[in-house]
């Protein structure tokens, strides 16, 4: 037994497949493991694989397991695989050897009945095991039948009697995350090397470019999953259970995760809502980067983060945090975050972390939120005044939120106990719950100064709406002198002709909105929509405007195209 062919028909440059660098030693001291994967490569199968000798013994069974007492299926021996396969699920890119969706469809231990050595078992083409896992329970037995141009061929026969065949559901289920086949084929969260991730998607679909870009190297997943193994078990898409972000989001794009419908108590866990900006913590040995929401670098606006983030305990992670600035009551502050920039003045930072998306080359976005975040408690020093964990408040929104409001806090964000880390849609799965009406706009022109003041006089805001820039009102507060000098001089490099405003001008009830009428637009100057912009209001007019606007400061961590009316 060895691993040369399993070697030799692998690019682990190009498949996240484990390479299995350092043979395991055999184990006598306790029961070996068998693992059942689902594997959708050019025809759907099962690999069947008995840990022995330092290495998984592997078939390919075609129709599974049988499950009637004398029920015969064919099962091909392929090669041997490396003991740390049993924990592989994921991708494999088309192209390598068995390029598909690969499934831990069952796990668990097994005995050769009568005892005796399972390698001599094979040497001689008869296996009779018990099999203990979470899905196959009872006795199977292999024998060879005959050898077909190198490849043995066995039978796989259910003994001592039928077994109650598992339900077509739990037949698409995963025992490691419980995902189906389509979830992990749509998460492709083992598939680092592919080119095939939708550059499109929003944040979290992102950040697989982002990964590259770092170049993060596999390295050995027993780092992490030994550590997962120990924690309370949990299951993906149980909603009696056990764990969190915010609506624009990284990898993968599970589309058919059940939509969650947000409740007060029960599954969900509550954080506080931070007011500051949206990064990636990416470490790779002493390298680090942080990255915005729109893939833009952060490190020379945040060095002591950057700093502080090399010192984490692992040789590499991606980490969802935000970066704030706190005031004198220790509330996050957006204004306060931008104004320190602006104005060269000193501001207390903190980075909050609240999800560990990858550790030392492997993704946890397909582990429900509490493991994910089990393991980010562990992973980073708690001390310190910058690095900061962003632990949960409680279980009851309906308690929390009126101190929250007393204490002048931006807000929660409720997330489901088991959810897994969502992308490419604005999941269910986590969600807002404000206190302040604050929201993202982009802006689309501006308005003549009058008066003393220079410069300009209000902002033209809106959002997109099936792609169309929708008006919302004039935000005219908010600016200082030097504010109004730096914004008007990074609008004038994108001047235009034409309104960006699909809906300006129109008329309610015979009224032209807001006074903007076809004369009055033309003393606007109107500037291409690649500005976004933090605006506090006191309240949504019931013609969809915004009623006391109050300019906090631009986004540069947005893309215009994802901002959206919120609800």
């Amino acid at each position: 037994m060895g691993l040369g062919e399993y070697k030799r028909k692998r690019d682990f440059k190009k498949t996240a497949e484990p390479a299995g660098a350092a043979e395991a030693r055999a184990r006598k001291s306790r029961a070996n493991r068998f693992i059942i994967q689902k594997h959708d490569a050019s025809r759907l199968h099962y690999d069947f694989r008995l840990e022995m000798d330092g290495v998984l013994k592997s078939w390919a069974v075609p129709k599974g397991l049988p499950w009637a007492q004398a029920e015969r299926h064919l099962a091909v021996e392929v090669e041997d695989h490396p003991i740390d396969y049993a924990d592989f699920e994921g991708i494999i890119p088309q192209g390598q050897y068995g390029g598909g969706t690969v499934m831990v469809w069952d796990r668990g231990t097994y005995e050769l009945t009568p005892p005796g050595d399972p390698v001599e078992a094979v040497r001689k083409g008869k296996l009779h095991v018990i099999l203990h896992g979470e899905k196959a329970k009872g006795e199977w037995a292999l024998i060879r039948i005959r050898s077909d141009q190198g490849k043995n061929q066995w039978l796989l026969m259910k003994t001592a009697g039928a077994v109650k065949p598992i339900s077509k559901k739990r037949d698409d289920q995963s025992v490691k995350t419980g995902r189906t086949m389509k979830q992990i084929a749509s998460a492709r969260d083992a598939e680092w090397q592919s080119n095939r991730v939708d550059e499109k998607d929003s944040f979290k679909a992102r950040i697989a470019k982002v990964a590259r870009n770092a170049s993060l190297k596999k390295k050995d997943e027993s780092k992490i999953v030994g550590q997962a193994r120990r924690l309370p078990k949990s299951r993906i898409g149980s909603r009696g259970g056990d764990s969190a972000g915010s609506h624009s989001d990284p990898l993968g794009n599970l589309q058919d995760l059940p939509k969650a419908k947000p409740r007060f108590t029960g599954d969900w866990i509550y954080e506080l809502k931070f007011d500051g900006i949206r990064a990636l913590a990416i470490k790779d040995g002493r390298t680090v980067q942080l990255i915005s929401r729109n893939e833009k670098k952060l490190n020379d606006r945040f060095p002591e983060v950057a700093r502080d983030v090399a010192d984490f305990e692992a040789d590499e992670c991606v980490v969802d945090g935000e970066v704030v600035a706190m005031d004198e009551e220790g509330r996050s502050s957006f204004q306060l975050l931008q104004r320190a920039e602006l104005d060269g003045k000193d501001a207390p930072l903190a980075f909050y972390m609240f999800d560990l998306l990858q550790l030392n080359g492997h993704s946890l976005i397909g582990l429900p939120l509490t493991l994910r975040k089990e393991l980010l408690t562990r992973l980073v020093p708690l001390s310190g005044d910058i690095i900061r964990f962003s632990g949960s408040l409680g279980t009851d929104a309906e308690t929390l939120l009126p101190e929250i409001r007393r204490r002048g806090l931006e807000g929660l964000i409720g997330k489901q106990r088991d959810s897994v880390y969502e992308s490419g849609r604005r999941s269910g799965a986590w969600v807002k719950l404000k206190c302040v009406n604050e929201q993202e706009f982009v802006i689309g022109g501006y308005t003549p100064p009058a008066g003393a003041r220079k410069h300009f006089g209000a902002l033209l805001v809106g959002y997109y709406d099936k792609g169309r820039l929708l008006f919302t009102g004039k935000v005219g507060t908010g600016f200082d002198s030097k504010l109004l000098s730096t914004l008007h001089k990074q609008m004038r490099a994108e001047e235009r002709s034409i309104c960006p405003f699909a809906d300006l001008p129109s008329k309610q009830k015979g009224e032209w909105v807001q006074g903007i009428t076809p004369g009055e637009m033309r003393k606007y100057t109107w500037v291409n929509p690649k500005f976004v912009c933090q605006v506090k209001f006191a309240e949504w007019t019931r013609d969809g405007k915004l009623r006391q606007p109050v300019f906090l400061g631009l986004r540069e961590d947005k893309n215009p195209r994802d901002v959206i009316r919120e609800k």
